[in-house]
């Protein structure tokens, strides 16, 4: 059987193959970061911590994390689909290697399962549009999408991944031909994304608006919407019985709970009706559409006007002094050309291949799959100019149009009859097409690069966050440490002490109460501290967020620890010689003090 027709036929099995493959291969590469348990993000912490509580009999719709914030615990936004894989690979390997081995080895392997579906997704797009033959060019197009691969490697164990995974399928069913099919896909593929979180919200959102205009333009398409309504309503149903938390029970905008049900749930069915109805005129399936869309968005102005901010409804003073800072948030204008660079170059390559392969296939039926992936590659485009977090999905779905265009470009160097074409010229176009050229530019480019500062800083943060560092506090009894709030979620998981606050919204008092004490006097730093029942003062010198209690608050309680200045009433206690950390012992019962130099 000649070579195409075998990558046509097996191309599942094929794609299952290099997954296989890549994932021995990322394994063996990310081993040192396996074995010391690298869970570099405080969301992958908090991941593993969920997972635990739940191994170890929390219930399982008690999504609250106890040992932030004791004894009340910290309140969780997430549901348990990300934990199921996760739990499911430490019982599998715990009778075999030991509890801590089988965490190590979950914590690896799991991020790289979601990758096998984003293979899947992305190849059977491209084999559909491009080529039956195109599609190893989207896996190897893929790998070289390293935002969005970060969120694919060993120890990425947040819910991430999963939802790119989503996106994967997300595209492969608009542009999937077969109407019932493809519609089913989409509306599964958005109601698993939503019920693990909301974070690609707008891009379900985008893919229903997608497919009922395919339905506005062509009557014929009435299919696919009434499965894709079916599907998203009944799967954000299902998988809120099933997997909403206890806290996500309430009307909060942060999750699935019942206020973004009931949107799913009441669009899903208004589109399934819309759909049955399916009138003859253009102008009127467009205005029914155009009533649909206003019944939803008056309904959700009027029964949760609350919602009608940001979804996480943190105060003022933690939006000012937290949120509005987090970087990722920001629009990818605002960040350093080095970081941006490397991000926004595949999505604009995606974006003009999609438009390209459009115009090409303007006469031919493809155009019914090229436009929707064009119009949802373009949009995640332009999600980027709202924040930069953007950037895995935009990379993700940039894919089938920079291997649309690689095959004609690829296509043209390859059959050319120079020699030097061929060679060079096909590894010129292949690193132009694939926008790998950005990565290898960047790193001799003299703009941006970072500051013997930041240097520090970055050092600090990442020392900090190791399990040496951290086991030498196992030598004391368990008890609360007081810490930096970026600090807590790794505390907990890689120690048996408690913390105070984590980096997550619906706990804004506890933030707060860790910014007040580390900027304010000395004094209202340990009545903070006491309230919380902690016993010991953990701290890492320049991590990052010290800097900014230093930068904010000069004077303050720990911008005089940081120049020497320690109360009577911490007591100094011993860590290894090499530790990044300085611990203290918070005596409550001594009297106030001067600040004794230390």
């Amino acid at each position: 059987m000649p070579l195409g027709q075998e990558l046509d036929r097996y191309w599942l099995r094929l794609t299952l193959i290099a997954w296989g493959v890549l994932l021995v291969w990322y394994a063996f590469d990310r081993w040192y970061a396996i074995h010391w348990l690298s869970l570099g993000d405080t969301d992958d912490n908090m991941r593993l911590m969920q997972v635990r509580a739940l191994l170890d009999g929390q219930g399982w719709y008690d999504l609250r994390q106890y040992r932030l914030n004791p004894p009340g615990g910290f309140d969780i936004h997430w549901s348990r689909i990300v934990d199921l894989p996760i739990a499911g690979l430490i019982l599998i390997l715990r009778p075999f290697v030991g509890t801590p081995v089988a965490e190590q080895l979950a914590c690896g392997i799991a991020p790289l399962l979601p990758l096998s579906i984003a293979m899947i997704g992305l190849a059977a797009t491209v084999r559909r549009l491009v080529s039956p033959v195109a599609w190893p060019l989207s896996i190897v197009f893929l790998i070289g999408c390293t935002a969005t691969m970060l969120m694919f490697m060993p120890d990425r164990i947040d819910h991430h991944g999963w939802q790119l995974a989503m996106l994967s399928l997300t595209v492969a069913g608009l542009a999937d031909p077969k109407k019932m099919r493809g519609g089913a896909l989409v509306g599964v593929a958005s109601a698993v994304s939503l019920n693990i979180g909301l974070e690609l919200l707008p891009y379900a959102a985008m893919a229903g608006a997608i497919i009922t205009l395919r339905w506005v333009w062509d009557r014929s398409e009435a299919a696919r919407l009434s499965i894709y309504g079916l599907t998203l309503a009944g799967g954000s149903g299902i998988g809120f019985l099933l997997f909403a938390s206890n806290a996500n029970q309430v009307l909060r905008c942060d999750a699935l709970t019942p206020v973004w049900l009931s949107v799913m749930v009441v669009g899903g069915g208004l589109l399934f009706a819309l759909a049955r109805l399916s009138p003859e005129q253009r102008w009127f399936r467009l205005t029914l559409a155009l009533v649909a869309g206003a019944l939803i968005a008056g309904g959700f102005a009027l029964l949760f006007p609350q919602c009608l901010g940001r979804p996480e409804q943190v105060s003022p003073e933690l939006a000012r002094t937290w949120l509005d800072n987090v970087r990722e948030a920001r629009p990818i204008y605002k960040h350093p050309f080095r970081m941006a660079f490397p991000i926004v170059t595949l999505p604009v390559i995606g974006i003009l291949g999609a438009a390209f392969a459009t115009w090409r296939a303007r006469n031919d039926i493809s155009i019914n799959g090229w436009v929707p992936v064009l119009m949802f590659s373009t949009f995640a485009g332009l999600m980027l100019l709202w924040q930069a977090r953007a950037g895995p999905a935009a990379q993700l779905l940039a894919v089938p149009g920079a291997v649309a265009l690689a095959w004609i470009v690829l296509g043209w160097t390859l059959s050319n009859n120079n020699v030097l074409v061929r060679v060079l010229g096909t590894v010129v176009g292949f690193m132009a097409v694939s926008g790998m050229f950005a990565g290898a530019a960047i790193k001799y480019l003299p703009i941006d690069r970072p500051s013997p500062r930041t240097n520090v800083v970055n050092r600090a943060s990442g020392l900090c966050m190791t399990v040496p560092a951290m086991q030498p506090l196992n030598r004391y009894p368990a008890q609360t440490i007081f810490t930096f709030v970026d600090l807590g979620p790794r505390l907990i998981a890689t120690t048996h002490h408690n913390a105070v606050a984590g980096p997550y919204h619906r706990n804004g008092d506890a933030i707060l109460d860790v910014q007040h004490a580390f900027s304010r006097s000395p004094e209202e730093f340990r009545a903070i501290a006491k309230r919380h029942g902690a016993t010991l003062l953990l701290v890492c010198p320049n991590m990052a967020e010290s800097t900014v209690y230093r930068a904010r608050n000069p004077g303050g309680f720990y911008d005089q620890l940081a120049t020497g200045k320690v109360p009577a009433w911490l007591e100094p206690l011993p860590l290894p010689k090499k530790s990044p950390f300085r611990l203290f012992r918070i005596n409550y019962g001594a009297a106030a003090a001067k600040p004794k130099s230390g």
